[in-house]
């Protein structure tokens, strides 16, 4: 072709030239963000998938942070903790020194009394100082607070963990006893000729949780004496005695003086057996039957069986329709939304037929969001009590629940008013359920840390790595791969332009057909 108005190759050329510089471009532009995706035409679908694992991978890391963060903050209130477990391990062995009275002066003690008052003094000062970035961990800012609690179905109420319903600011917690908590209770008739009294003597051994004691018994002796010879020895035995109905001729029950199956009663006859009408034999109700009611007492009934010992039954409750696990008059449930310990009444846990009873849940607690997403799903509710000595140790008394605070000069249950009553039962049960009480929240923190926020961390860390490297793999630019584009590009663009020239040189050949 001899036109010149058109230079077809010219135009193939710049074509050709303008797609291998858009490719250079391209190449370099790879290069130097180090990504492969770097605007939506470069790839519509990988940039759609890229940006929602990099928001993913927002949330996991957020989530690792998260969890470490609540790491810290129960690491502080365990170190706290700590503290107070042997601030209460001291406060019992200054309890048991003072006990001593044979081997210790007034002065003495009353230098113990000082060393209590100032450790239960510190408990309360952890309980109001212990703090992590400005959160109060250990005063009950993280405990949930209830309302509408019953004390006459309901002693002591503690809620570790709950999960609110979206839009919801109460939960309402439905307690009903479907089983009666029982002590261990063996019956003894007493004989009828002459009723109402021991025929022989003999020597009864008797056992429960706290120990074994025997007691010898004579020839006449009324079941009333019977009974004040085992009610004097209940505090080592932790077996009581009472006349059924009442009536000295209707025979004595023993009982365990706690409730569950942790308790029982064995009253045996160790001497030689007496004459046939008084051999003492025992019954108990199979199967934890419940106890009959009525005078006189109904020997006849077929659920009592001939038996030496005896043990209590734990109550059986329903919590929002969830079986609780029962401990004598103790239950609790640990479900993902519901975590409680309950310590019920008597009246409560022994009459199923009373009724439930309900109170709420209106908020409080530390909820701790551990997952890439704000669901309830990945979210962890704990709750943590306050730790002061007016809230430690809570034991039920003849004059009400008493507590830690109880042990400091001028309380009902300090050195000297132990004394005064030569009984110590109080001071004691205050200072094992404290310390159960504090052992037991810090296991609960172990083991918050340990299963939840160290498993969390682990497994969003393999998400973080799985994502990042999912996400690199689609928007990161392989150099390599890149590097040979990039040269092809160059020879291309060097070669594109060498042609370009040679494509406008063509029309200069149509100046030979004219002579020039």
């Amino acid at each position: 072709m001899a036109r010149i108005n058109t230079n077809i190759s010219s135009i193939i050329a710049q074509a050709n030239l303008s797609k291998t510089q858009q490719e250079l471009n391209l190449r370099l532009e790879r290069l130097s963000t180090g990504l492969k995706i770097n605007r939506g035409k470069d790839d519509p679908a990988g940039l759609i998938i890229s940006e929602r694992i990099n928001s993913s991978i927002q949330g996991v890391d957020q989530g690792i942070k998260n969890a470490q963060r609540a790491s810290s903050v129960i690491s502080t209130a365990e170190a706290s903790l700590a503290e107070v477990n042997d601030l209460l391990n001291s406060v019992r062995g200054l309890i048991v020194q003072s006990a001593n009275t044979g081997g210790g002066s007034e002065e003495e003690r009353k230098a113990n009394q000082l060393q209590i008052d100032s450790a239960i003094a510190s408990i309360t000062r952890i309980s109001n100082t212990a703090s992590f970035g400005g959160l109060r961990l250990l005063d009950g800012t993280l405990d949930y607070t209830l309302s509408g609690l019953i004390s006459s179905a309901i002693t002591t109420a503690k809620v570790t963990g709950a999960t609110f319903p979206n839009g919801a600011n109460s939960i309402q917690v439905n307690v009903d006893v479907i089983a009666s908590a029982q002590t261990g209770a063996i019956f003894y008739n007493g004989g009828t000729t002459p009723p109402g009294q021991i025929l022989s003597a003999m020597t009864l051994e008797v056992r429960g949780n706290k120990g074994v004691q025997t007691i010898q018994l004579t020839s006449s002796e009324s079941l009333a004496q019977v009974v004040t010879a085992m009610n004097t020895m209940t505090a080592m035995t932790g077996v009581k005695a009472a006349l059924i109905n009442g009536n000295v001729n209707s025979g004595i029950v023993f009982e365990s003086v706690g409730f569950g199956s942790d308790s029982f009663v064995s009253v045996k006859r160790q001497s030689s057996p007496g004459p046939a009408l008084d051999s003492f034999v025992t019954k108990a109700l199979s199967n934890n039957a419940p106890v009959p009611t009525g005078s006189p007492f109904n020997w006849a009934n077929p659920a009592l069986t001939a038996t030496d010992h005896d043990s209590g039954k734990d109550v059986t409750a329903l919590i929002n329709g969830t079986l609780a696990t029962g401990h004598g008059l103790e239950i609790s449930i640990n479900t993902a939304a519901l975590g409680m310990d309950l310590v019920l009444t008597q009246a409560m846990a022994t009459i199923p037929t009373a009724g439930a009873t309900n109170f709420n849940i209106t908020g409080g607690g530390a909820l701790f969001q551990l997952g890439p997403d704000v669901t309830a799903l990945q979210q962890t509710a704990l709750g943590v009590p306050s730790v002061a000595s007016s809230r430690l140790g809570g034991s039920q008394t003849s004059t009400g629940v008493e507590y830690l605070n109880s042990l400091m000069t001028g309380g009902i249950n300090s050195i000297t008013q132990s004394i005064q009553r030569n009984d110590w039962s109080g001071a004691q049960d205050i200072l094992s359920k404290s310390i159960d009480e504090i052992t037991s929240l810090r296991g609960r923190l172990g083991a918050f840390e340990r299963n939840v926020l160290d498993t969390n961390v682990r497994s969003l860390q393999s998400q973080f790595e799985n994502l990042t490297a999912s996400g690199s793999q689609i928007r990161d630019a392989d150099f390599a791969q890149e590097t040979s584009f990039l040269t092809r590009a160059q020879i291309l663009a060097s070669a594109g332009t060498s042609t370009l020239q040679l494509a406008n040189q063509q029309s200069q050949q149509v100046l030979r057909l004219l002579g020039q």
